[in-house]
């Protein structure tokens, strides 16, 4: 008994030198004997570096085949280096990304330099892992040779079928993506979840200062648990309130998009393009498994990061019941109420809390097929009159940022619309190879007196003369060429929060008074949802029931019987008069009432 007691303590011990739920269960001593108790649990945070899979597009973006030579933008005319992807000692490949660089010399990846300028300089660097995670701490590029003036950070929850940006970065972030600059800091805590486009890590401060392009983790974790994360139960309390919460720091792919290497702070300088390309020596992603807190491992098994499931759950993300105990809907852990949480743990009909359960299957630790990722590249979505003309220092020549639409439309026009001038014919469809639609359709019309050709029936949600737009209620999928059926992506406003469903470029909805987020599924700070954001009577942080109200559901404030008004604010008690009194003949007042029930009560139970 003795023995028994001792190894009780030295579990719960070991129990409160663990980390907030890492601990799956705990064994406890009950009338009935001992039995395991669970708890919510998740892994720690790892450097997930280690496991990711890196692919960079185009192919043939990495330099070194054939071998050539680049500059620095610090000394643009000393073009000493060179790269060579024969060499290993001048080779620069995309797994040096993610080395641990142990012999102390530095090592990274590196693109061609933009000697085609000035078309686009585009690179894409899929990482992917085969398993869902949820991001702990900031994720940090570090850039050798300068930070990108144009990238987007975007992430995928499906293995890389479908992307969403989580951010923007630019210098100017007004000019490239028609988004005002904002930083984390500038979020609260009802839009936390909002994309913006940061000019923090993308102007130009010398390749010896500062490298590193961050999404900042930690900054909105501190909106809620503090700015030293002290306040983790509140943090953790949000996660399972605000909706999409942990939603957004989950993932199964990053993507960067670099959209303009960095130019020294001024513009391109065309008599030396090879100073301006990409080179990465480092990427950190700190995460943990997403196991849907039922497991507090996640180990490495043929190639596929994998959780350690508890609570009867299997699965790779342990999202489903194991067989046999389906006695209920699986349910994911919740962090609720802290410190450990509930464990949701699938049951067995009939079986009591804690007995035990034999070990999971071969079967059901089989992890998910494998997904293959698509492979996209994208320029900015081209805005009218308002880039601004770039010089040339030494030809003194004025000219444009050049997109791929803006050099196919002119070329079409120029070809198919100067050949029929003159002409006076009616309109009919048009079955010559100069249609050109993106592929969004195969048929055009000519149409005389506007002396235009236009495509007919566009498809894949797009319209426009050259079905180079997108139909109202879907905007541009930045992760997309104009010719892929998924360019246009629908937007997806709700409807109780949203005036109608169009949004702008970048997906966002135009919400109502009180609505917020991209979809305006969500309410500002001194709003409730409910099919629809509806103006708070009072809530935890703004308006307060006054002298002793409780607030009902944001809804309401019950008062105590001496106050009223809508906040309690103001005394039943009238001026000179006894206050106690009126608390009493309020009391009075209800126990009259209360008997006047009951009478009525007895006079119908009574026989007639």
């Amino acid at each position: 008994m003795l023995l028994q007691a001792v190894f009780l303590l030295l579990l719960h011990c070991l129990a409160s030198t663990l980390g907030q739920y890492e601990l799956c269960k705990s064994l406890v001593s009950t009338d009935e004997g001992s039995v395991w108790e669970q708890y919510a649990c998740q892994p720690k945070t790892a450097s997930m570096k280690d496991h990711m899979r890196i692919k960079v597009d185009p192919p043939g973006i990495t330099c070194g085949n054939p071998p050539e030579r680049f500059c620095t933008l610090e000394n643009p005319y000393l073009c000493s280096d060179e790269c060579d992807a024969s060499n290993p000692d001048l080779a620069h490949p995309p797994q040096l990304m993610q080395d641990k660089e142990r012999t102390g010399l530095l090592t990274y990846w590196q693109t061609v330099t933009w000697r085609r300028h000035p078309e686009p300089l585009l690179a894409n660097i899929s990482m992917s892992w085969n398993k869902s995670l949820e991001l702990s701490d900031d994720v940090q590029i570090t850039f050798e040779y300068g930070r990108p003036t144009i990238m987007v950070l975007d992430k995928s929850m499906d293995h890389g079928r479908s992307w969403q940006p989580y951010q923007y970065y630019a210098d100017d972030c007004m000019d490239a993506f028609n988004m005002p600059p904002k930083r984390v800091h500038d979020l609260s805590p009802a839009n936390i979840t909002r994309v913006i486009c940061t000019e923090q890590y993308s102007r130009w401060v010398g390749s010896k200062n500062d490298k590193n392009v961050k999404f900042e983790v930690r900054a909105r974790f501190a909106v809620f648990a503090g700015s030293r994360l002290q306040n983790m139960d509140s943090l953790y309390t949000r996660m399972e309130s605000m909706k999409g919460l942990r939603d957004f720091f989950t993932f199964t792919n990053l993507r960067m998009r670099l959209l303009r290497p960095a130019l020294g702070g001024t513009y391109v300088q065309r008599d030396n393009l090879l100073k301006y390309f990409y080179a990465i020596s480092n990427i950190e992603v700190p995460a943990r498994c997403k196991c849907n807190l039922h497991a507090s491992q996640c180990l490495l098994l043929d190639g596929n990061l994998q959780c350690q499931c508890e609570h009867n759950t299997t699965g790779q993300d342990c999202q489903r019941c194991r067989k046999g105990f389906k006695a209920k809907s699986w349910k994911a852990g919740s962090y609720l109420p802290t410190p450990n949480g509930t464990p949701n743990s699938c049951t067995i009909a009939g079986s009591p809390s804690g007995s035990k359960v034999p070990p999971p299957s071969a079967e059901e630790l089989t992890p998910s097929e494998t997904t293959p990722e698509p492979t996209h590249l994208s320029v900015p979505v081209p805005k009218e009159s308002t880039h601004h003309p770039v010089v040339d220092q030494h030809n003194q020549h004025h000219y444009h940022p050049v997109t791929l639409q803006s050099v196919l439309t002119r070329l079409y026009h120029h070809k198919s619309l100067h050949d029929t001038e003159g002409k006076h014919t009616e309109p009919r469809h048009s079955e010559r190879g100069d249609c050109e639609c993106y592929g969004h359709s195969n048929r055009c019309s000519y149409i005389d007196y506007l002396n235009i050709v236009t495509c007919v029936s566009c498809k894949h949600n797009t319209r426009g003369q050259n079905c180079q737009h997108c139909r109202l209620g879907y905007f541009r999928n930045a992760s997309a060429e104009l010719d892929d059926e998924n360019v246009c992506i629908e937007c997806n406003c709700n409807q109780m929060g949203s005036v109608h469903d169009r949004c702008n470029g970048t997906g966002y909805c135009q919400c109502k008074d009180g609505a917020t987020g991209a979809k305006c599924d969500d309410c500002v700070p001194g709003y409730y949802w409910k099919q629809g954001c509806y103006s708070n009577i009072c809530d935890e942080e703004m308006l307060l029931c006054q002298n002793g109200g409780t607030c009902y559901q944001n809804q309401k404030c019950i008062c105590p019987p001496e106050f009223k008004g809508i906040l309690c604010q103001q005394s039943r008690c009238e001026a000179g008069k006894d206050c106690n009194a009126a608390s009493s003949l309020h009391l009075s007042t209800a126990a009259l009432l209360l008997c006047t029930l009951l009478a009525n009560l007895l006079n119908t139970l009574a026989p007639h």
